[in-house]
């Protein structure tokens, strides 16, 4: 069994479209995605509809929550080019995507053949808040025990990471759509599970047109900071949100 990890699409669906390839052409036969369907790019409609033809099992992003929920939005503002990016993609969105963002739970959870699973964008309790994976051992391996997991995979930084210990492993894919990890591409990760049970996790970038989607982003009067961040793989200094 191979599963691909993915996180943070941001509306990017060349870069989606580009990322699913590359997990099925090594062999990957389910993909989840931590969440951030929306937020930042040009395509959010289109990049719902490829996740939903796919079947990509998701939970909800920080994102998706300020769009789905106007709670949400009230209680989370943010500065710069994020909440610029949101309001736009509120006067674009389909009312069925903003049902199925609705539907997302905040974490999700499926058996492996290592054993559970977990996978959320920020935290196991909430969207916003980001799981630090450079915390010492003990405090990664408390977080495993407190979800009884043996895999936990969480989104939300842009940058991938992994981290393993005894009790299990804790991953982050980084970016499908705005990777910031000094590199252009979409991130991805898959997860592949031996036959003695054992999980192996490969981390990977996929070149895309990002050309393409940076102009799309300017011809939408999109914020020009995030296609420069896209076309660099890193916000320029003083971007904001």
């Amino acid at each position: 069994m191979i599963l691909g990890v993915i996180s943070d699409v941001h509306a990017n669906v060349i870069a989606l479209e580009a990322a699913i390839q590359a997990m099925k052409d090594k062999g990957a036969t389910t993909i989840i995605s931590l969440g951030d369907l929306v937020g930042y790019g040009p395509s959010p409609n289109e990049t719902i509809d490829l996740i939903r033809q796919e079947n990509v099992m998701c939970s909800l992003g920080a994102a998706d929550e300020r769009i789905a929920f106007d709670f949400a939005r009230d209680k989370m503002p943010r500065q710069g080019v994020a909440d610029q990016t949101l309001e736009w993609t509120r006067t674009v969105i389909e009312p069925r995507h903003v049902e199925f963002l609705r539907s997302l739970p905040i974490q999700q959870r499926i058996n492996t053949p290592s054993g559970r699973m977990r996978f959320f964008h920020g935290s196991p309790e909430t969207t916003s808040e980001k799981t630090n994976l450079n915390q010492d051992p003990i405090r990664l391996g408390k977080l495993l025990d407190q979800q009884r997991a043996v895999i936990i995979a969480c989104g939300g930084t842009h940058v991938p990471m992994i981290r393993k210990l005894n009790a299990g492993i804790l991953l982050n894919p980084g970016s499908v759509g705005l990777s910031l990890n000094g590199e252009p591409g979409a991130d991805y990760a898959l997860i592949k599970f031996l036959e003695d049970g054992r999980a192996e996790v490969e981390m990977d970038k996929v070149e895309y047109d990002f050309a393409a989607v940076a102009f799309d982003i300017i011809a939408w009067g999109l914020p020009q900071t995030v296609a420069e961040a896209i076309q660099q793989g890193r916000m320029p200094a003083g971007a904001g949100g």
